[in-house]
């Protein structure tokens, strides 16, 4: 079963144990730390990626004390009383056969609490907090609480413990001339600035004597200026491992870098070659990580002599049987992570738990099940994007008798057009999913069929997802020539000019733009995507961190909405910096605060400034409305008013900004229920 991934699926000899293949689950918070009640529902996410075959595990973050929460009352392991209650997920775990290591995570100056501290007193620009410049003996005791916490770990039944030194927090802070200011014997000089990591896993091993891991998470691209020079990574590199760890895990970019390292946009496999280069100064196995989400990828960096392991974290929020499936030669059923960080990260800086937008069972394993129906129905769906897709394969799942009936000449629905956006060529992935699971579930699947209360008559129950349509606005001249809807664009290919106006500055707006301006540039190619955005060889600048070269745009666009506020404001948290970025890089046109006059055949005539008293006209070839959406219930209405069982789900329930994550959501809630 091994010959289609030879290296992915091959043990990993530590000496002291061996890991039963090359995947590391990489640490994701998920929220599921921070409460004490909540700690069975995290042994029941973790022993779930057990059993789908995960070499070795890694927690969330936790604190080492309290200066070190990520906010007031986050995770922390100080005590002996915490310790106990690691044990149930740790016992979880070992009886499905897996390892786990607990992730030791000091926030450093990213902490949300007036407690946090740091090398010296420089305030995070993402943090409303101004750290404490730690003392010597401040120091010296933070290095005595990870010790401490190390050895709690190992009495909490955890097979190793996770140094968390990258991404920007403590111990990465400590490193860079950026955050670390100092001039005593912490700071200074390089030797200086990595001693207090280097010490923190000296101590660590201390702790926990030679047969227990101890991974460190080494940031070799620190993403930012006046970060760590390439020759000083190294030199941390075989310092740590002289310290006493057992595997170096590499990070990538600080949480305040302005480079996306973890977006859909990113490619896949993007930061490898760095962690060759790193490992050939390494006697210990180095992990890859970053935008590695099947197996084909993770077989290739490790063919390539890369790397020793592969870490991958949200893709097993997306598919806890990853590795099983990959073992197995199924890649085509893998759950793939996009990438879109929408209920993962997106809710771990909202403070909300994590989930995952393909896979809303993630972290909701106790409550969210699918179970073998008792009594089989007779079920329709009509509506084949990701909220019918969704419903259809989790009522098949469990036995129900399912036809899906989608009007469309092929399945997808708003997804079908997200993909063909450059850098969301992911969103491809989910429908090669779903389509695999409507073969493997037994769905009937009828393509460019529209139904009605006829052909619905005799089913037990029927879903309607039929999703949304494109609103029309109100503006005089919207039936020009010139005027198309994102569909048309995005779906039907309508050729469209070299300048362009946009109605509407939501996220679909925004991804129009993107559309419209992109480049010849294969949107995934890695040469293309550093030069982008300024990635350079760390042995040329700090950190990695160059000019950024975009290429010109394709097209001229305004990207036009009548809110006063700036665009992009409701795009996702975590990913919505990097549309504004991209779109200030392509020079698109932003204008805020319009009133729409007329359109005609001397292009869209605006109102706009204070009291919108200042007339324009821009000279566009071509207006794309992306003007919001209104959602499609003909079918629900139709079979409400004959009294037919329906429900209504996703965009046809709710049609406001697109949620896929809702859309999917709901359908995997309603197959549960049903």
């Amino acid at each position: 079963m091994t010959e289609q991934y030879p290296h992915l699926l091959r043990p990993l000899d530590l000496g002291f144990t061996t890991l039963p293949n090359r995947v590391l689950m990489g640490s994701m918070h998920t929220g599921l730390e921070d409460r004490a009640g909540d700690t069975r529902k995290l042994a029941a996410y973790f022993a779930e990626r057990a059993r789908g075959g995960v070499g070795l595990m890694v927690t969330g973050g936790y604190a080492p004390n309290r200066t070190g929460w990520l906010y007031p009352f986050a995770g922390k392991l100080s005590t002996r009383a915490e310790a106990r209650r690691h044990r149930t997920i740790t016992d979880a775990v070992h009886a499905e056969g897996g390892a786990i290591a607990v992730q030791l995570l000091h926030a450093g100056r990213y902490a949300y609490h007036p407690l946090s501290v740091s090398a010296s007193a420089v305030k995070s620009p993402i943090t409303p907090f101004a750290p404490r410049a730690l003392s010597d003996r401040g120091v010296r005791a933070q290095i005595a609480d990870f010790a401490a916490a190390a050895a709690l770990a190992s009495e909490a039944g955890y097979d190793g413990v996770e140094i968390m030194g990258s991404e920007g927090y403590l111990i990465n802070q400590f490193l860079a001339p950026r955050t670390n200011r100092r001039a005593d014997r912490w700071g200074g000089t390089p030797v200086g600035r990595r001693r207090f990591a280097v010490e923190v896993v000296r101590r660590c091993r201390a702790a926990v004597g030679d047969d227990f891991i101890i991974l460190y998470r080494l940031s070799i691209l620190d993403l930012v200026p006046d970060g760590q020079a390439w020759d000083e990574v190294v030199a941390l590199a075989t310092e740590v491992e002289a310290a006493g760890a057992t595997i170096v895990n590499t990070g990538v970019g600080w949480h305040e870098s302005r480079v996306p390292t973890i977006a859909t946009s990113v490619p896949r496999a993007a930061f490898t070659d760095l962690t060759a280069r790193l490992r050939r100064h390494l006697r210990v196995p180095v992990v890859a990580s970053n935008r590695i989400n099947m197996p084909r990828v993770a077989e290739e960096v490790l063919a390539r002599g890369e790397a020793d392991m592969v870490s991958m974290a949200r893709p097993f929020l997306a598919d806890p049987d990853w590795v099983r499936k990959a073992a197995a030669g199924r890649p085509d059923e893998i759950n793939t992570c996009i990438a879109c960080n929408q209920a993962c990260l997106d809710h771990t800086f909202s403070l909300r738990k994590a989930s995952c937008l393909v896979n809303p069972r993630a972290a909701h394993e106790t409550v969210l099940t699918l179970r073998p129906a008792r009594r089989v129905r007779r079920i329709a769906v009509v509506g084949a994007g990701p909220a019918g897709l969704a419903a259809a394969t989790g009522l098949a799942g469990r036995g129900h008798a399912v036809d899906l009936f989608e009007a469309e000449a092929e399945v997808g629905g708003q997804f079908d057009m997200a993909r063909r956006v450059p850098g969301k060529e992911e969103f491809a992935e989910t429908i090669r999913y779903y389509r695999r699971q409507l073969e493997l579930t037994g769905v009937r699947l009828h393509l460019g069929a529209r139904v009605g209360r006829v052909e619905l008559r005799g089913y037990d129950e029927v879903v309607v997802a039929t999703g949304v349509a494109p609103r029309v606005p109100a503006i005089p001249g919207i039936d020009h020539p010139s005027v198309m809807s994102y569909v048309d664009v995005l779906r039907h290919g309508r050729p469209v000019g070299d300048r362009v106006a946009v109605i509407g500055a939501g996220g679909i707006g925004v991804d129009v733009s993107e559309f419209l301006t992109h480049g010849s540039s294969p949107s995934l190619d890695v040469a293309a995507w550093r030069a982008e955005w300024g990635v350079t060889d760390p042995d040329r600048a700090r950190g990695g961190l160059g000019e950024p070269k975009p290429e010109p745009a394709a097209r001229t666009v305004y990207l036009l909405q009548r809110k006063a506020s700036r665009i992009g404001a409701g795009l996702g948290r975590t990913t919505g910096w990097v549309h504004r970025a991209t779109l200030k890089a392509k020079n698109v046109h932003q204008l805020t605060g319009v009133r729409y006059e007329r359109i005609d055949d001397e292009g869209l005539h605006v109102a706009l400034g204070p009291r919108q008293a200042e007339r324009r006209t821009l000279a566009v070839d071509t207006v794309v409305v992306c003007a919001g959406q209104e959602p499609v219930r003909d079918v629900a209405d139709e079979l409400a008013g004959a009294g037919l069982p329906v429900h209504v789900i996703g965009g046809a329930e709710r049609a406001a900004e697109l949620d896929a994550k809702r859309a999917i959501r709901q359908g995997t809630e309603l197959a549960a229920r049903l």
